[in-house]
C-alpha cells in the first residue's frame, strides 16, 4: 500500500486534538483500519471523512463507543439501501422507456 495514502495516528490526534486512545478503540470495534508500516500507525486517506464524524459524534455529542458503533452500521445500511434503490429506479425507468416504444 502506498503511503501517500496514509496519514500518521500521531499527527491526525495531534491536528484533532483528540488522545490516541480514542482511535485504539474505534479500532477496537473495528470501526477503522490501524496500518502498521516501518513499526508506525497509520489511518488510510479515504477512511477520514468517516473518522472525523466519528470523532464529532464523541465528542460534540457525547456518544459513547457502542453508540459509534450502532450509529456506522445504521448508517451503512442505510447507505446500502440508497444504492438498491437507485438501481432499481434505474431498472424501472429503463422498463418504462422500453414499454413505451
Amino acid at each position: 500500500m502506498s503511503s501517500k495514502n496514509l496519514i500518521q495516528i500521531k499527527q491526525f490526534c495531534t491536528y484533532h486534538e483528540i488522545e490516541y486512545t480514542f482511535i485504539t478503540e474505534l479500532n477496537n470495534y473495528g470501526l477503522v483500519e490501524i496500518i502498521v508500516q516501518e513499526d508506525d500507525e497509520y489511518l488510510h486517506l479515504k477512511h477520514l471523512p468517516a473518522i472525523e464524524k466519528m470523532i464529532r459524534l464523541h465528542y460534540d455529542l457525547k456518544i459513547n463507543f457502542e453508540g459509534i458503533d450502532a450509529i456506522a452500521h445504521l448508517l451503512s445500511k442505510i447507505e446500502t439501501l440508497q444504492q438498491n434503490l437507485t438501481i432499481t429506479q434505474n431498472k424501472l425507468r429503463l422498463f418504462e422507456h422500453h414499454q413505451t416504444k
